[in-house]
């Protein structure tokens, strides 16, 4: 595992999460098969450093996927790992303390390269697991082949702060889980309200959260997935069309029309078919080339057939090379449904201006919502909802 030669804060597990990832450990109801000594050492709740290691858990935060991501770092001297190879066994069990019997047992192996017997410095490992709101007790072991082990014990709390108490989490109280590492998997079906349901445009820009990073990183692609995920999971919209684009890029990476759902499969694999840090000579050479293919996209999309009842851009702060896309757009056909924009920035100090699609949207009188926490999506979908809904019925929207 490469990552015995970097140690990473807990930000870092987040943003390459697949790394950390555990196996829950499968038994019969709770009971689960262990070997004594690992039972004995959970029971006893002693700290233990045959294996020298400094344990530092992660309180729990609230990702943009609406779940609490807890989780620990646990960091060895090299010298504790020298000889011609080793193999870390971690495991550990989260215990919900309103019902023991839901605890979750997890367990990783960590294989280790040869290392030098005078070698310096230290490794850094660490893993990440889910949670829903509640308190937590986490019994923590780790041994090595010659069975020498750490052993470390916290306890945990999930809260959300009293003014989010009305967001609905993606996991229920008391539970733990697995972390999933895959965003793409298909989503669950959604039990639609009765009646005439929504048609919705949703338009997305897969970039980097940092303009002028080269690859996206799991927590730019999470907090996009989890965007649409939000709008795919409202029960009054009922028709999805999606365009997936990439400005950089200067093209399309998915579309599909007026679906009953969003194909997240066929979307990721669309994704991840793009060459980071790749682009056509031909596109550096024209420097007006975003500012022309933005524009020409929404004017093409604005025309296509199917008028929905709204459009919905999401996407990270992204200015064009050259260029106003409202003075481009000025000339195109109005649109006789509201246009809205989810724009996520995980540091809104550090570009606080109005970025080009927040620009073009104003030329249809469209809404902007600047998404900097995971409260400002569930609240911003909440309100995007209701004011469709609103227009739908014939009353001015707040």
């Amino acid at each position: 595992m490469g990552a015995l030669a970097v140690k990473p804060t807990f930000l870092a597990l987040l943003l390459s999460i697949s790394a950390f990832a555990q196996t829950v450990l499968l038994g019969v109801g709770t009971s689960v098969h262990l070997v004594n000594d690992d039972m004995a050492m959970l029971e006893a709740q002693i700290p233990r450093k045959d294996l020298p290691c400094e344990v530092e858990p992660a309180d729990p935060v609230l990702g943009f996927d609406l779940r609490f991501h807890a989780g620990y770092d646990v960091t060895i001297p090299l010298k504790e790992l020298s000889g011609d190879g080793n193999l870390l066994t971690m495991l550990f069990r989260v215990t919900p303390d309103s019902d023991p019997e839901k605890r979750i047992y997890f367990t990783q192996n960590v294989r280790v390269p040869e290392i030098a017997e005078n070698a310096s410095g230290e490794s850094t490992l660490g893993g990440v697991f889910d949670l829903g709101e509640g308190k937590y007790h986490v019994d923590w072991l780790m041994r090595d082949r010659q069975n020498h082990m750490c052993a470390f014990f916290w306890d945990s709390t999930a809260e959300l702060p009293s003014r989010d108490k009305d967001i609905e989490l993606d996991i229920a109280a008391h539970t733990v889980e697995a972390t999933q590492t895959e965003q793409f998997l298909e989503d669950a079906p959604v039990q639609r309200e009765p009646g005439k349901l929504l048609n919705v445009k949703v338009m997305v820009n897969f970039a980097p959260q940092k303009q002028n990073s080269s690859a996206m990183r799991p927590i730019d692609t999470l907090a996009l997935v989890t965007m649409m995920r939000r709008i795919t999971r409202e029960p009054r919209f009922g028709k999805f069309s999606v365009v997936a684009f990439n400005i950089q890029e200067q093209r399309v990476l998915y579309s599909q029309s007026s679906a009953d759902r969003i194909d997240f499969p066929k979307l990721g694999k669309s994704i991840k078919d793009v060459e980071p840090g790749v682009l056509d000579l031909k596109l550096l050479a024209n420097k007006r080339g975003e500012v022309e293919f933005l524009t020409e996209l929404i004017k093409k999309e604005l025309a296509s057939s199917g008028r929905p009842d709204a459009l919905i851009f999401a996407g990270p702060k992204y200015m064009v090379q050259e260029g106003s896309p409202e003075d481009e757009l000025k000339a195109a056909e109005s649109v006789d449904y509201p246009v809205y924009y989810l724009n996520y920035n995980l540091s809104p100090q550090n570009t606080p201006w109005r970025d080009s699609i927040g620009r073009a949207i104003r030329v249809f009188g469209g809404k902007e919502y600047a998404l900097n926490r995971p409260r400002d999506l569930w609240f911003a979908v909440t309100e995007i909802v209701s004011r469709i809904v609103e227009l739908k019925q014939g009353a001015a929207p707040r």
